[in-house]
């Protein structure tokens, strides 16, 4: 456990019999969302990605369009310089709907795969879809922190709740933490968000984990919507249990995420480079590594004689000198040699050690 979780009295959650949060294994969410076009068998090679790159959970998201917006709520800018203008927000939702049965062949696929298979619920429907096929939690999409009455309905269901943040305020966030926790659920994850796609890292505030660690006693993870790796590197670095970043088959393709997502061999690579940040974190207290010592027997100095010494001689201050190799007296103890008389003669550039004196 790291330095900076052990002064924090925190929680952790059980998401299919593993722990999550401080001192566990970071969790990686390969967040495959809508990049599969529609399509199952691009779904299938999104998990094939997801399993091979290492990731402990590959995520898709579960909604209906007619239950999620108007048919004349407009895009966002960044979904009308990745989509056709001509296409409203109703028409490309529509289109990258997945249907009941294509979750279920979707969730068989991951048991296969031994990859576990998370959905984010647009809607109360969608939440009850997803407890029909025994998911082992919920996660809560940025765009629906203030929707309480979804968040209560889910909550209800009893199982792990991560809940992304992007767009919300602290008191927000801390009001639906409020709300999940009144029906008896404990079992919540935060993922600090920018909800900008893609996030300058500039835009990032990678601190507000630790804010909301401090602020909320749950664990805390990071969903990245910055281009490249090196952000989420950093959150990990500051602590967060939980890295979520999108993927897909192919940056180029039609559709609004792809252009802000990691391609295969980016998600192996971001997965690997987790593992080495957490695995660096080590247990925080400051003291010698075990691989240090032979490089401190070659590095550090020790007390040597600096002149020939004879028998009886009380040692002066000249008689000493601070050479390597370290495995002798260490420098911090030449004031305990002045002044005391050495047994035998002594060469120069010997080590001195305790033996030698009266």
């Amino acid at each position: 456990m790291s330095l900076m979780t052990t002064n924090l009295k925190l929680n952790t959650i059980n998401i299919a019999n593993k722990k999550i949060g401080p001192g566990y294994p970071c969790m990686i969410i390969a967040e495959a969302g809508v990049n599969h076009n529609g399509r199952l068998d691009m779904a299938c090679q999104l998990i094939d990605v997801a399993v091979e790159a290492g990731a402990d959970a590959v995520k898709f998201q579960t909604f209906r369009a007619e239950r999620l917006l108007i048919s004349g709520a407009p895009k966002a800018d960044y979904q009308i310089k990745a989509t056709s203008r001509n296409e409203s927000q109703y028409e490309m939702l529509e289109s990258l709907e997945l249907s009941p049965e294509i979750h279920q062949e979707l969730m068989s696929y991951c048991l296969h795969k031994d990859i576990l298979f998370m959905s984010s619920p647009f809607d109360k429907e969608s939440a009850d879809l997803l407890k029909k096929l025994n998911v082992a939690a919920y996660k809560i999409p940025s765009g629906e922190i203030t929707n309480l009455s979804l968040l209560n309905h889910v909550a209800r269901k009893g199982l792990p709740m991560i809940i992304s943040t992007g767009m919300a305020s602290l008191t927000e966030v801390k009001e639906a933490v409020k709300v999940v926790k009144a029906c008896g659920n404990e079992e919540i994850l935060l993922l600090h968000c920018v909800s900008n796609y893609p996030t300058n890292p500039v835009d990032a505030n990678l601190l507000a984990i630790k804010t909301m660690t401090q602020e909320l006693s749950v664990p805390v993870g990071y969903s990245d919507h910055t281009m490249g790796s090196e952000v989420s590197l950093a959150a990990v670095a500051l602590g967060a249990c939980v890295i979520e970043k999108h993927f897909t088959l192919d940056r180029s393709q039609h559709g609004p995420d792809h252009h802000i997502s990691l391609e295969p061999d980016e998600l192996a690579g971001l997965v690997r480079s987790i593992r080495v940040v957490e695995s660096a974190l080590g247990h925080g207290r400051k003291e010698p590594a075990l691989v240090e010592e032979e490089v401190a027997a070659v590095a550090r100095r020790s007390l040597v004689a600096a002149k020939e010494i004879s028998a009886g001689s009380a040692v002066t201050e000249d008689m000493i000198s601070f050479r390597r190799p370290g495995t002798g007296l260490p420098p911090s103890m030449c004031n305990n040699l002045i002044g005391r008389i050495v047994r035998q003669d002594v060469k120069i550039g010997t080590l001195f050690t305790l033996e030698m004196f009266k």
